[in-house]
């Protein structure tokens, strides 16, 4: 192993047992085979086991923050717990020069009826501080914890945030050499938050190597130089942040995108009106594009077709209604288009004439989109001007994903769905 290596992890599998019972035996199992000298069943799958982190391999160098991503389930915290000695790995092996402090659970060592003061001494010795070390930190740990005179009150007094603050001085005023941290920037208020991420900004200048698990993009991109990407305990990238963090708003695309699919020929759409418009033959793709495949390029036209039929059309005052919406349903945009102005009479500027027959098929331009990368839905309605009832429609008709464009390098900040200004209109109607 290389001089300036601080962690080296080769070949790491663990696997877990989904039944509490299958989970005992097997480890009751395991341990009269090694008593008995017979070989062991760490490299295989039995009965209800999975694989909770399978062949992760990476190096972590000193001074180095190397974040660890993946959407719930994919095995971060398992590895964490892997690289913290808390679980032995099955198969492979880890490599570590120096002590390490773990924030996998921060606070959850402290016994609920001593001191803050008491849980100091208690958890600092836990993470390998001399009685003499904790004494001379003290005042360091009381000081940056913030919690004044609640520090000789039983900790089963403390809010979770005051038991947060405490958790974390103890662990970065320990001497370590390695931290691992999971999801400790998204908890306390921002004041704190902000500390804390300076306080290990400063702790990374002076040859902290650091392993940050979080779902925080901004927070991995502004604190690592590499990472890696877990999916259901598999890595599938290793390399710079800014690419792991692209490959995991991808994952995260492609799951939504693949759930929104599954729901919508699972169960019947979400159908809003009063029936009296049927919708059918719904595509959303981008301009010049297979209109089969539903990825859109930043910034290139959307086009939306659909086949329309009124069961009873009495009058010339509908309005044609489409929205996108996030994949959690937030509204980010609305697209209106009447057969006739509004009672005042006056053509607005923005406003869309059109004219519906009693079924046909629309196809919808999007002009110039500015929508960030992410996976959106497509609401379709058609309504009378003149009450507030919904004739027909359908949410969450389509589902389509916008994603970064092939040809330019741009910067995103991922998991926002602000937009700018953008045109639409009618390219055609039959």
């Amino acid at each position: 192993m290389d001089s300036d290596v601080i962690i080296q992890a080769e070949g790491l599998h663990k696997k877990f047992c989904r039944s509490l019972r299958g989970g005992m035996f097997y480890g009751l199992k395991d341990v009269f085979s090694g008593l008995a000298g017979l070989p062991d069943e760490c490299g295989t799958l039995r009965k209800n086991e999975f694989w909770a982190v399978q062949d992760v391999n990476f190096q972590v160098r000193r001074g180095e923050a190397f974040g660890i991503v993946g959407i719930n389930g994919s095995g971060k915290s398992t590895l964490l717990r892997l690289l913290a000695g808390i679980f032995p790995p099955d198969k492979g092996k880890i490599a570590v020069r120096g002590r390490i402090g773990a924030l996998i659970a921060v606070g959850a060592g402290f016994h609920p009826h001593m001191s803050g003061r008491e849980n100091i001494f208690l958890n600092g010795t836990i993470m390998g501080m001399s009685r003499q070390e904790i004494g001379d930190k003290l005042e360091d740990i009381i000081r940056f914890a913030d919690i004044g005179l609640f520090i000789d009150s039983p900790v089963a007094s403390y809010s979770s945030g005051m038991r947060v603050r405490l958790g974390f001085s103890i662990a970065i005023h320990a001497p370590i050499s390695i931290l691992l941290a999971d999801e400790i920037l998204a908890v306390g208020d921002v004041f704190f938050r902000k500390k804390c991420f300076e306080k290990i900004l400063e702790m990374k200048k002076n040859g902290l190597s650091i392993l940050f698990v979080s779902h925080s993009n901004q927070s991995l991109e502004s604190l690592c130089e590499r990472g890696t990407l877990l999916h259901n305990g598999s890595q599938v990238f290793l390399g710079d942040i800014r690419t792991c963090v692209k490959r995991y708003m991808d994952l995260i695309g492609d799951e939504n995108k693949k759930k929104g699919i599954e729901e919508m020929e699972g169960m019947p759409r979400s159908n809003v009106g009063v029936g009296n418009v049927q919708f059918s033959n719904i595509l959303v793709y981008q301009e010049g594009k297979d209109k089969n495949n539903s990825d859109v390029e930043y910034g290139q036209n959307i086009l939306i077709e659909f086949n329309y039929r009124f069961l009873k059309k009495t009058s010339n005052d509908y309005q044609l209604r489409l929205g996108f919406k996030t994949h959690e349903g937030q509204n980010i945009q609305k697209f209106y288009f009447h057969e006739s102005p509004f009672l005042d009479g006056y053509v607005y500027q923005n406003e869309k004439i059109i004219s519906l027959q009693k079924e046909g098929r629309c196809v919808a331009r999007i002009l110039n989109p500015k929508l960030f990368p992410q996976t959106l839905r497509l609401d379709i309605s058609i309504k009378s001007m003149r009450m507030s009832v919904h004739e027909g429609g359908i949410s969450n008709s389509a589902v389509f994903r916008i994603v970064e464009p092939k040809k330019e390098k741009m910067y995103f900040e991922y998991g926002f769905g602000s937009i700018t200004e953008f045109d639409y209109e009618i390219q055609s109607l039959e």
